[in-house]
């Protein structure tokens, strides 16, 4: 971990965000054919072209910065452990952005879960690496785990979220800068979105 990661109070949010996820976005997207910048900036671009909100942009780019900020979570689903990356990332945007951005974050997981389990064929389109983190991280919600999940604030976002995810996983797709979204994070900072 960086000293910008360690400290991150000390430099402006975004800037700190987008250091982040540039420095440390290089690697693989687990056993995905992407890496975590990349995954991360395909996922925001279908945001986008959906016409989701700054906030929801925000989620979009962020939902896995987890995975970047907690050290026990390199190779964890390989070891069978669900290092909770949905929830370390929403905790740690915390402290710059609301509910708005951080619940979706936090919820993406719940959303593939609800997704296996109410959509016919959600599963069958799942990449291995989906597949195998979702075996760690509880399977497919039963029908109650499933309401609960929809009753949820912010439910409906983390399931275009988890969407997004889904697709942002082609080696070939061309995306915006991750500098071209610092106006996106900026808005959705300044809303406490």
């Amino acid at each position: 971990m960086t000293a910008s990661a360690d400290h991150p109070e000390t430099t402006d949010p975004v800037d700190h965000i987008i250091g982040l996820l540039a420095e440390l976005g290089t690697d693989r997207y687990g056993g995905e054919e992407v890496t975590q910048l990349t995954h991360a900036l395909q996922c925001a671009t279908f945001a986008q072209r959906d016409g989701a909100s700054d906030s929801l942009v925000a989620a979009a780019l962020l939902h896995d910065i987890g995975h970047l900020v907690n050290p026990k979570d390199e190779g964890a689903t390989l070891r069978g452990i669900d290092a909770a990356h949905e929830k370390v990332g929403a905790a740690y945007l915390s402290r710059w952005f609301g509910p708005a951005v951080t619940a979706p974050v936090a919820q993406h997981v719940a959303a593939k879960r609800y997704l296996c389990q109410a959509e016919d064929g959600y599963f069958a389109r799942l990449s291995e690496e989906s597949v195998r983190s979702l075996a760690v991280q509880g399977g497919p919600f039963s029908d109650g785990e499933a309401a609960a999940f929809l009753a949820r604030p912010y439910a409906e976002e983390a399931v275009a979220l988890r969407r997004w995810d889904e697709l942002a996983k082609d080696p070939e797709m061309v995306t915006p800068a991750l500098e071209d979204f610092r106006p996106v994070l900026e808005r959705a900072e300044r809303a406490g979105g």
